[in-house]
C-alpha cells in the first residue's frame, strides 16, 4: 500500500465576541492554511440551525455581517496568499474586537477537504448538532467527500467554488464542488431538502444565473433521499422546479454509482 504523503497546514478558529467584558466567544469559523505553499479554505457558519443558536446566545448579534464574513476572508487571503501567516496576524489586528482569532496550530493532513471538516466538526459545529448530525447539509456533503474520496474523483473537481461573480458582488454562497467535462462546466451541491426545501429555490435561482454566462453547464443536487412527487406537494414542486432548470436529482443512495460513472469523463 503506497505511503500517504502528509503536508504540513496550520489553522485558526474564528471568534465571534460580542462582549469582550464578559471575556465569552461563539466558534463560527475555521480558517486552514499552508504557509508555504500559499494556499488556504475557510469555513464559517452557514446553516439555519447555525444561526438561531448564535442568536438565542446573542440577541442582538449583526447576522448580516456575519452572513459575509465568508466571502471577505476569502477575498482577503486570496490577495495575499505569498505571505498568509503575516496577513492573516494583520486580519486580526484590523479586525473589530468582535471578531478574533484562536492562537495558530498546526498539524499534517493527507486530505485538506477532510481535515476542514473534522475541525468544523469538532470545534464549531453546535454539540447537539453534532448528535443529531443525520439529514443536514453537512452530513450530507460529508458523506459524499467520502463517496467522491473511494471513487478517485476528488483529485478532479474543483471545491467551494464562490458564485458571486455570476450572481451579485457579496453572494456569500459556495457551490460544493465544480468539474469539466468535455467543454461543458459542472456544479455539484448537497441539499438537504427534509430540512431545508428552500434552499431548492437557491440553487435553482443560481443555476440560471450561471447559465447566463455559461451556456453549456450543467447542475446536480445531491440529497438525503429520493423524491416522491407522487406522494408529497412539497417533492412535487422540488421535482417540477429541478425539471424545468434542467437540474439532476442524485440522492445518496446512488451517488457511488453516479461518481464511479462520472470519473473516467472528466477533464
Amino acid at each position: 500500500m503506497p505511503e500517504l504523503e502528509l503536508n504540513a497546514s496550520a489553522y485558526h478558529i474564528v471568534r465571534y465576541a460580542p462582549n469582550l467584558i464578559r471575556d465569552e466567544w461563539v466558534n463560527i469559523g475555521v480558517i486552514l492554511h499552508d504557509p508555504a505553499e500559499g494556499r488556504f479554505r475557510v469555513r464559517f457558519i452557514e446553516e439555519e440551525a447555525e444561526f438561531a443558536r448564535l442568536r438565542r446566545l446573542h440577541p442582538s448579534a449583526d447576522e448580516a455581517a456575519l452572513r459575509g464574513l465568508s466571502s471577505f476572508f476569502e477575498d482577503s487571503l486570496a490577495s495575499r496568499r505569498g505571505d498568509l501567516a503575516t496577513w492573516i496576524a494583520k486580519l486580526g489586528d484590523t479586525l473589530s474586537n468582535t471578531i478574533q482569532f484562536s492562537p495558530q496550530k498546526g498539524l499534517l493532513s493527507d486530505d485538506w477537504g477532510a481535515e476542514l471538516d473534522r475541525l468544523y466538526h469538532d470545534q464549531v459545529a453546535p454539540v447537539r448538532a453534532r448528535a443529531a448530525v443525520a439529514g443536514s447539509r453537512s452530513a450530507i456533503r460529508s458523506q459524499a467527500r467520502q463517496v467522491f474520496r473511494a471513487a478517485g474523483l476528488l483529485p478532479k473537481l474543483q471545491q467551494g467554488v464562490g458564485v458571486e461573480d455570476f450572481t451579485s458582488p457579496g453572494d456569500p454562497l459556495h457551490l460544493d464542488y465544480a468539474y469539466r467535462r468535455n467543454g461543458t462546466r459542472g456544479f455539484i451541491q448537497s441539499l438537504a431538502l427534509a430540512r431545508e426545501p428552500a434552499q431548492a429555490k437557491v440553487l435553482a435561482y443560481t443555476a440560471d444565473a450561471i447559465r447566463a454566462k455559461i451556456e453549456k453547464s450543467e447542475f446536480v443536487a445531491i440529497t438525503e433521499m429520493d423524491l416522491r412527487p407522487e406522494e408529497n406537494k412539497r417533492h412535487q414542486f422540488i421535482s417540477g422546479l429541478f425539471k424545468e432548470k434542467d437540474i439532476s436529482l442524485v440522492p445518496l443512495s446512488r451517488l457511488p454509482v453516479w461518481a464511479h460513472q462520472l470519473r473516467p469523463l472528466l477533464q
